[in-house]
């Protein structure tokens, strides 16, 4: 999914300019730029604040992947990068929209020294880990390795963390139900 392309359509019906929407949504100019031109990727909160002064929202600007015809084949140019801050992981939605489905299957790449955090949620967790080592932090329970090739999975409910300690990215197939990357 080309999200800059959709972006502009919709900045455009709205009869925006790059550098309204720039100025309403507390970004620059060369951002919206690059990002309706998908040369750069955008955080969630980021495209929420975009949709927000666009009169929109992200579950319906993920919406016409649930109309029609049933997408059953995700190409690598419908995957979505959510960049995270500071010491966080990246999240790739493998499968945009996926808010309307049972289940949100994420690739995870955390990088030496980094995590990724959650306070608990309803549902479940299940991941894969494809490459690296990481560590399981769950209140609760102890401290678990978890290497390449190895998989766990939990009940989502309790504060729950994922980190890297080792010197090596890790890269981690993510599920979780009900999803919960909007």
């Amino acid at each position: 999914m080309k999200i800059g392309q959709k972006i502009k359509r919709l900045r455009l019906a709205n009869d925006l300019t790059q550098d309204e929407l720039a100025l309403r949504a507390d970004l620059t100019k060369g951002f919206i730029s690059l990002l309706e031109r998908d040369h750069t990727s955008i955080s969630i909160e980021a495209l929420a604040q975009i949709l927000e002064v666009l009169g929109s929202n992200l579950s319906e600007f993920f919406k016409d992947l649930e109309m029609g015809e049933q997408k059953v084949v995700f190409r690598l140019q419908d995957r979505v990068l959510v960049e995270g801050e500071g010491d966080e992981e990246t999240i790739e939605l493998l499968i945009p929209g996926a808010q309307a489905n049972m289940m949100d299957p994420v690739l995870v790449t955390i990088e030496p020294g980094q995590a990724s955090r959650d306070r608990g949620h309803e549902g479940e967790e299940f991941g894969m880990v494809l490459s690296g080592t990481v560590i399981l932090e769950m209140e609760g329970h102890k401290e678990q390795s978890i290497r390449k090739g190895e998989c766990f999975y939990f009940k989502a409910d309790r504060p729950h963390m994922i980190v890297n300690r080792g010197k090596r990215t890790a890269t981690i197939l993510w599920v979780v139900s009900p999803p919960v990357y909007h």
